[in-house]
């Protein structure tokens, strides 16, 4: 009859499978990410080696203080992160959503401190182009249009991640997200820690040059 299952129709995947599926796909994504991300420090490092005395010049331009704390956010919001998916997975979901809370928050105080920083350095001047007015060798332009267009694109990642992060918290609320379904948050989560991580890379590339 037209309304009965094949005998030989698939299985639906189990659990687990699902879980190692979302997380082979989250890690494959990451990995072009990574290539992407290793091309421009690449060309950082091709032009560090080259003019290093401009790299330490555009260095001392740098918010040390802020960049530190956007570092401790970081830091802190991929601890809350993981608390958060411990605590789903252990069926205390409101706790979790509280520690997803607060690692969207840290997340939004990131871009805000960075989107400060962006507004000195054009005040200042110090933005790639026919109005860039700082002194010094004249390579110093490529310093900060290396900065500009790495933690540009960190931080585009970082507003993707706190609207993924929004998305799991209204999933939590709806109740469509549960310790027994939470490979969502696990990649998720991975995803969280990799753009964590490419900051923790980029603060010394351009905040510690020459301290």
């Amino acid at each position: 009859m037209s309304g009965t299952t094949p005998a030989h129709a698939a299985a639906p995947p189990s659990p687990a499978r699902h879980a190692e599926t979302v997380d082979l796909g989250m890690w494959a994504f990451l990995a072009t990410e990574m290539l992407f991300f290793g091309s421009l420090f690449m060309a950082y490092t091709l032009y560090r080696v080259s003019y290093p005395a401009a790299f330490r010049a555009g260095a001392q331009d740098m918010e040390f203080g802020l960049g530190t704390l956007n570092t401790a956010l970081l830091l802190v919001s991929s601890v809350c992160m993981a608390l958060a998916d411990r605590a789903v997975r252990a069926g205390r979901v409101r706790l979790g959503t509280v520690l997803l809370v607060a690692t969207g928050v840290l997340g939004v105080a990131f871009l805000g401190i960075k989107g400060f920083e962006y507004h000195a350095k054009d005040v200042d001047g110090l933005v790639p182009g026919a109005h860039f007015r700082a002194g010094g060798a004249p390579q110093l332009q490529m310093f900060f249009a290396l900065y500009f267009a790495m933690t540009g694109l960190h931080a585009i990642h970082m507003i993707l991640g706190v609207g993924a992060v929004i998305w799991l918290i209204v999933r939590l609320r709806r109740g469509t997200l549960s310790p027994s379904n939470a490979e969502p948050l696990a990649a998720i989560g991975l995803y969280w820690h990799f753009v964590d991580c490419i900051w923790v890379v980029l603060y010394p590339l351009f905040y510690l040059p020459g301290r």
